[in-house]
């Protein structure tokens, strides 16, 4: 929903009540992930995507259908039903979508929003069926808005939000009808916007530029540091989140890494990118990659293991930094840094697909 935010919030300024269809669930290929989302206005226009194209328009008959009747809708798509066929669902996967309608009442954008672009964690719970369908919950850590229309389930949904959050997990819960853990009988969509991941570049060369730009598109906080203060400029990298000038070992030291960070060495000097390997090989971060050549990184390897980072950490290390995609320019490298930054990720295989069996997407837990 990020993406179509700036105009649902000018939709619902404006008094307008919405159909909103969201992905609440998926299976195999499915082409969009749970929580894409597909608005469609009284006028007729349409807004955001829940499948890439395969079933919009039938997803929009039933926004519509929705709009005039007002009750919500659960409704399914897979390659096994005829109407899934017929309206363009080809790709082998099977996808759920719940559709209402959005008042102004309803639930507050703008306050999404803001939580948002302050990178603050908010969940936002809504029944997808039974007779509170629609209901809807915001879940943050300091306090809940809204609610099921029943206390227990409240409760259980409000517990399982804040451990979703922790994840960066979206998805589907079921519970009884007053938060019974081991009844299937409610159905409840779990949309949770925690914090956006970092992605820590260090070195400010022409290369950092365009990762910064790939990394902010893929949706991470970016930083770009460089103890150079002549280089090191917001002006030089306008992607880029923030732009640090500082030792990159020492600004490392102070910053808090977590299982979902990314960190990119592109400094190109040893006194620079060997102590700062030294500190990022012994955090939790996701992936730690460095650029260079094959001697340099020969070098590299030799002056880490003599500042004592064991042969496990060593293993981490992604170097030279990217896949072989035959990149040149700093588009290029980017494009194949942020390759092994998925493949990382998703636990991809980084082969062509055209020489690959089975399903397309893997199904992992969030980190």
């Amino acid at each position: 929903m990020r993406e179509e935010l700036g105009t649902l919030r000018s939709w619902q300024r404006d008094g307008v009540r919405f159909a909103l269809a969201t992905v609440v669930a998926t299976s195999q290929s499915a082409p969009r992930p749970a929580g894409a989302v597909l608005a469609v206005h009284p006028d007729g226009e349409v807004l955001g995507s829940v499948s890439g194209g395969c079933v919009e328009g039938a997803v929009v008959e039933v926004a519509t259908e929705v709009l005039e009747t007002g009750v919500p809708q659960r409704v399914r798509y897979g390659i096994s039903d005829d109407e899934a066929f017929a309206v363009g669902l080809t790709c082998g996967g099977t996808i759920e979508v719940f559709v209402r309608t959005v008042a102004p009442g309803d639930l507050d954008l703008d306050a999404l929003a803001l939580d948002l672009e302050a990178d603050a964690p908010v969940a936002v719970a809504v029944v997808v069926d039974g007779e509170r369908a629609g209901a809807t919950v915001a879940i943050r850590p300091e306090g809940v808005t809204g609610s099921t229309g029943d206390e227990g389930l409240d409760h259980a949904v409000v517990a399982d939000a804040r451990g979703m959050l922790q994840q960066g997990a979206t998805g589907l819960r079921h519970y009884g009808p007053h938060g019974e853990r081991r009844i299937d009988d409610v159905g409840v969509f779990v949309a949770a916007f925690a914090p956006r991941p970092r992605m820590l570049v260090f070195g400010a060369i022409d290369f950092a530029g365009a990762v910064a730009s790939i990394g902010r598109f893929l949706g991470y906080h970016v930083t770009v540091c460089d103890a150079r203060a002549r280089f090191a400029t917001q002006a030089r990298f306008p992607d880029a989140d923030e732009v640090v000038v500082a030792w990159p070992h020492r600004y490392l030291s102070e910053t808090d890494i977590d299982a979902r960070t990314v960190i990119c060495v592109l400094t190109h000097d040893p006194k620079f990118d060997v102590p700062v390997l030294e500190g990022a090989l012994r955090t939790d971060a996701a992936y730690v990659g460095v650029m260079g050549s094959r001697r340099t990184h020969e070098d590299r390897l030799a002056r880490l293991r003599e500042a004592g980072v064991s042969e496990t950490q060593l293993e981490r290390l992604r170097s030279p930094i990217g896949l072989d995609l035959g990149a040149r320019t700093p588009q290029e490298t980017a494009v194949s840094i942020a390759a092994e930054i998925l493949l990382e990720r998703h636990g991809g295989s980084g082969a062509r697909l055209t020489d690959t069996v089975g399903p397309i997407h893997r199904e992992r837990e969030p980190v």
